[in-house]
């Protein structure tokens, strides 16, 4: 969709100050509409697959274009979100009466809408650890016979695996894939939830360093030299009585078969990160108002800076209503306090609403006003949390806390309306 417009090219925090007369909503829409890949990452437990989903549906049914959301979280939460009954490995496309809760009311070009208008498609999917790496053999393995070899070793699954940051590595090679195919439009990959903001970002990285450690190297002097020291015998022969027959050859031979398939995986490493730092990309991060992910979504913003990498917007979730902070409501709040401790007032209420006991009345009048002002302290201090992000990102966008938890179509609409609000 890079070219439907040119409102989300290269911006920043520098770009901020001139787009002030555009609501966020606005600005976010005009930000998806000039990408082809946006990253939506963050710490766990934020609603970052919730954002993904939502986004994506907004920006099908209103922006137009063919747009796919990626997930990688094992809850497969998305699936469920999007009304489907299962989710696998293979693009599935959302029905288009799905997509009817995200349109507005009186269909009409909506900021940033593509030459599509607003019927576009949505598409999902999720990544198989399984079939990634069969993917992934099959494309850069030098030969058929070193494919089927590969994946005939009796460790390779389990070995693969096993791989540290094996999702963060897969969906960053998946991305750059969807990305060269031009199937889509829009990629929108949610990524796994990760303790350490970096996973992601240096998943290309570590495996290029990987081809070229020791690690590597030593697993597999077994399998290249039949000349073994006379010390180094005797720990293979336990190991082959304790793990079992071949246990180290197995495991040698798979990564001597690895290392054929070096150039390709360096290459594509390569590529992936050229991809991240793209003008057609950009990173979405998504948090809440809560002190650990607030210091995740900061760190994650500063290495995106470090790295070059475009930060398109901060997305601060589950924030309280804005109108608690209102002078008009504190007031309110104070009056309900006083008319708690009043028995006439109690009294007068107790029967108009019918209720038997006015202390009970009284008792939950005064815990409502009390509520309200420790929501009203909480909702203070997310407002200074906002504050403190809009300094750092070109673009903050708020979706206010919902009674119930998203589950449906119904939920992820709304959260995408928030969003383009």
């Amino acid at each position: 969709m890079a070219a439907a417009a040119g409102a989300g090219r290269g911006s920043g925090p520098g770009s901020r100050a001139g787009s002030q007369a555009g609501s966020t909503g606005r600005m976010l829409a005009e930000l998806l509409a000039a990408k082809e890949m946006v990253v939506v990452c963050g710490s766990g437990g934020t609603g970052k697959t919730t954002v993904a989903a939502a986004l994506g549906a907004q920006v099908a049914a209103t922006l137009g274009g063919k747009v796919l959301v990626l997930t990688v979280d094992p809850a497969r939460r998305l699936a469920t979100a999007m009304g489907l009954e299962q989710l696998g490995h293979s693009h599935v496309r959302v029905s288009d009466d799905a997509l009817a809760a995200h349109r507005p009311a009186k269909r009409g070009r909506t900021a940033g809408a593509t030459k599509h208008g607003a019927g576009g498609e949505l598409w999902v999917a999720m990544l198989d650890t399984k079939a990634g790496w069969d993917e992934l053999i099959e494309r850069h393995a030098p030969d058929a016979a070193v494919r089927d070899r590969v994946l005939a070793n009796p460790l390779y699954r389990n070995i693969t695996g096993r791989f540290v940051n094996s999702h963060d590595y897969l969906a960053m090679e998946q991305l750059h894939e969807l990305h060269a195919s031009g199937r889509y439009d829009l990629v929108i990959i949610d990524t796994p939830p990760s303790r350490n903001a970096l996973d992601l970002l240096d998943a290309p990285a570590r495996m290029r360093e990987f081809f070229g450690s020791r690690l590597l190297r030593w697993l597999t002097v077994p399998y290249r030299s039949r000349l073994f020291t006379f010390a180094s015998k005797p720990f293979y022969q336990v190991a082959d009585r304790v793990l079992g027959s071949r246990f180290l050859e197995d495991i040698a031979e798979f990564f001597v078969l690895f290392q054929t398939m070096e150039k390709g995986f360096v290459a594509r490493a390569r590529e992936v990160e050229r991809l991240l730092s793209d003008e057609g990309t950009a990173f979405v991060v998504v948090t809440t108002a809560e002190t650990a992910p607030l210091r995740e979504a900061r760190f994650l913003a500063d290495a995106l800076h470090r790295r070059g990498m475009p930060l398109g917007a901060v997305v601060l979730n589950r924030v309280l209503p804005g109108d608690i902070r209102q002078p008009s409501a504190g007031k309110a709040a104070g009056k309900l306090a006083d008319a708690a401790a009043d028995q006439r007032t109690v009294g007068k209420l107790a029967k108009t609403l019918a209720v038997d006991d006015p202390e009970v009345l009284a008792a939950v009048l005064a815990r409502v006003a009390d509520g309200f002002h420790d929501s009203a302290v909480v909702a203070a201090r997310e407002a200074e949390r906002r504050r403190e992000l809009e300094a750092m990102a070109p673009l903050v966008a708020v979706v206010p806390a919902l009674a119930d938890d998203v589950h449906d179509l119904v939920g992820l609409a709304r959260v995408g309306r928030e969003l383009f609000r």
